[in-house]
């Protein structure tokens, strides 16, 4: 692992190359499903992604929103689980039902909004 222990909300703020590189774009299925099927060719292999992806994680008992570092080389680590309001969570978790992925839920613009809030980052 890259950090010694789960970051913060505040490490995160504190690290221009994470804040640079986060993908808002990237939701759970595409970053976990790394192969698509097409007819006779059998399987091909997606374009690498990279970067640091916020998702909702909601295998345990409450959902958290976490976010992991994935790099080119197919490499992907949990940097960090932040607290946030849940109501936020539970509601981006509802609006991305249809979207999710082994219990990971897409951000929604609120969860995306308040992140960018918390993490001083302006489009």
């Amino acid at each position: 692992m890259m950090f010694n222990k789960l970051l913060s909300l505040e490490d995160i703020r504190k690290e221009p190359f994470v804040l640079e590189n986060i993908r808002w774009d990237i939701e759970p299925k595409l970053l976990m499903e790394r192969e698509s099927v097409t007819g006779k060719n059998g399987k091909i292999l997606k374009e690498p992604l990279k970067g640091y992806i916020f998702y909702i994680d909601n295998i345990s008992t409450k959902p958290v929103l976490s976010l992991m570092r994935h790099t080119a080389a197919d490499f992907a680590e949990t940097l960090a689980q932040i607290e946030i309001p849940a109501e936020l969570l539970l509601e981006a978790i509802e609006e991305g039902k249809d979207r999710a992925y082994f219990s990971m839920y897409p951000l929604n613009k609120k969860v995306e909004n308040w992140l960018k809030k918390e993490l001083g980052i302006t489009d």
